[in-house]
Formats: C-alpha cells, sequence, structure tokens
C-alpha cells in the first residue's frame, strides 16, 4: 500500500463517517461538522487521485467537494446571522 493509497483509504473513512453520523442522526447535516467531514474527505481522495488519476471517480469526488464547499458556507453564514 502505498501513502496515496492510505490517504484515499482515510478520504473514504471520513466520508463514510459522515454519512454514517447523518442517517443515525449523531450528526446535524446543516451544520459544520457534517459538511467538513464531506469537505477534507472529498480533498483526501482527490489526493489520492493524482497518483492514479481515474475521471470519473475525480469528477465524483469534486462535485461531493464542491457540495460540501457550498454546505459549509451556508453553515457559517445561518451560523453568523443567529
Amino acid at each position: 500500500m502505498t501513502i496515496f493509497d492510505a490517504v484515499g483509504l482515510a478520504g473514504v473513512a471520513l466520508i463514510l463517517a459522515a454519512y454514517g453520523s447523518t442517517q443515525f442522526r449523531w450528526l446535524d447535516p446543516h451544520k459544520a461538522t457534517a459538511a467538513l467531514m464531506n469537505l477534507f474527505g472529498a480533498g483526501l481522495i482527490l489526493v489520492s487521485l493524482s497518483h492514479a488519476f481515474n475521471l470519473s471517480a475525480f469528477l465524483m469526488e469534486a462535485a461531493w467537494a464542491a457540495i460540501a464547499a457550498i454546505s459549509l458556507i451556508r453553515a457559517l453564514t445561518i451560523k453568523r446571522r443567529s
């Protein structure tokens, strides 16, 4: 296993932890924690793809990161208003 594999697996673990935690209602999906976990998870997977590129995986993770970034901005904006 290379360092890129380990980084990618850490990203997968973060995304799955965020998804599972929101599904079991341990995390609020509208708060920053879940969005941060998804953003960093997707980022780690993108780093791993820099070693062994796969276009479909890249597009999926880039979209995942973009959605997580927008969610994070919304969560932080809503928090500041209240």
